[in-house]
This record gives structure tokens, C-alpha cells and sequence, in this order.
């Protein structure tokens, strides 16, 4: 009698694996606009009101210049991811019509040349950055911190921008390390300049 073989092993499935596929060009234009959006955000306004602070105590002077960073910020990023994408989006459509002349059918072009979309990058631009931006704000304007908010406002924006590089890095499967670090250098530098440059026209003034 005949011995049956044995019937072939397959590798055992990491249910991780569901979660590990790659963002579509879609979600990554959403994930990209929203990311630069909030880190934009958080050390614009963040440099902006500290350069304020080192000048003047005024609550209302911060206030001012807080909103109106907020605002001009937000319209700025939106508008510039808004061009940026269009003009990211014409190419796209150059690529498609060259693929169709080619003689590719017009599946394979729609399931794989996926066109971004410049308002929802620009919508996602605005509110990423008004949300980043109101964490350096709230904590500034903050009555108890006092003559430290200066301090708590350095620290507050730290953690917000680990937190965002950190969510990059895992939308995007990449090292959350690098992503955090770049994001907090970069964050750390436009604070301690503008925070230098607001104290010595404090002194001049």
C-alpha cells in the first residue's frame, strides 16, 4: 500500500500582514498635505508667538500676533498646496494621455495611474495647519504659566512635534525615529532663532 505524502506546510499568516499594504496615491497626497499641514502649523505659529513673547509681555499683543499668524498661515498652505498639487495633478494627466497613446487600455490607466486631487490637499492643508497651530497658541495664552510660558510653550510644541512625526512614520511604515528627529531639530531651531531675534528687538524697542 502506497504511503500517502504529506500534505505541504504553508507558512503560517501574520495578521499584520492586512494592515501592511501601501497607501494609495490618494490616501499618501492626504497623509503628506495633512503632515506638512500640522508641522507647518505648530513651529510657525509656535516661533511666531515666542518671538512676541521675548519681546513684550502684552497679552494682547500675542493674541494679535497669534491669530493673525493662524490665519495667514492657514490661507498660505492651502493656497500653496492647492498649486503645488494642480500643477503635480497636469503632469499626472500628461502621463495618462501618453499611456493611453501607447496602447495601454484604459483599466490598467485608471486602476494604476491614480490622479491626486488639489483641493482635498489643500483642505486638508488648511485645517492640518489651523490645528497645529492652536496647540502653541492655547498654551501661551494660558494665564497660569506667567512669566514661564515661554518655557511651556518650547516644551508643549516639542511633544506635538514628536507626536506628528511620529504618526508620519507609522502611516507611512517608515523608522519613527528619523521622522521624529528631523521634525524636532528643525522645530527647536526656528523657535530658539525667532525667540532670539524677538528678544533683541525687545531691547532695541
Amino acid at each position: 500500500m502506497a504511503s500517502l505524502a504529506p500534505a505541504p506546510q504553508t507558512a503560517p499568516t501574520d495578521p499584520s500582514d492586512a494592515t501592511s499594504t501601501p497607501l494609495s496615491a490618494a490616501h499618501l497626497n492626504w497623509l503628506r498635505a495633512g503632515v506638512l499641514g500640522a508641522n507647518d502649523g505648530i513651529v510657525s505659529i509656535a516661533a511666531t508667538v515666542l518671538g512676541v513673547v521675548a519681546a513684550t509681555t502684552n497679552t494682547a499683543a500675542i493674541l494679535i500676533a497669534a491669530v493673525a499668524a493662524l490665519v495667514a498661515g492657514a490661507m498660505s498652505m492651502a493656497a500653496g498646496e492647492y498649486v503645488s498639487v494642480s500643477s503635480q495633478r497636469d503632469a499626472e494627466i500628461v502621463a495618462r494621455k501618453h499611456a493611453a497613446a501607447n496602447g495601454v487600455d484604459a483599466a490598467t490607466i485608471e486602476a494604476e495611474m491614480h490622479l491626486t486631487n488639489p483641493v482635498h490637499a489643500a483642505v486638508a492643508s488648511f485645517f492640518a495647519f489651523l490645528v497645529g497651530g492652536l496647540v502653541p497658541s492655547l498654551v501661551v495664552l494660558a494665564p497660569w504659566w506667567g512669566a514661564r510660558r515661554d518655557v511651556a510653550t518650547f516644551v508643549a510644541v516639542l511633544v506635538a512635534l514628536a507626536a506628528t512625526g511620529w504618526l508620519s512614520a507609522r502611516f507611512a511604515g517608515a523608522p519613527a525615529g528619523p521622522a521624529i528627529r528631523r521634525v524636532v531639530i528643525g522645530g527647536s531651531i526656528a523657535m530658539a532663532v525667532t525667540y532670539g531675534i524677538g528678544s533683541l528687538v525687545g531691547m532695541a524697542v
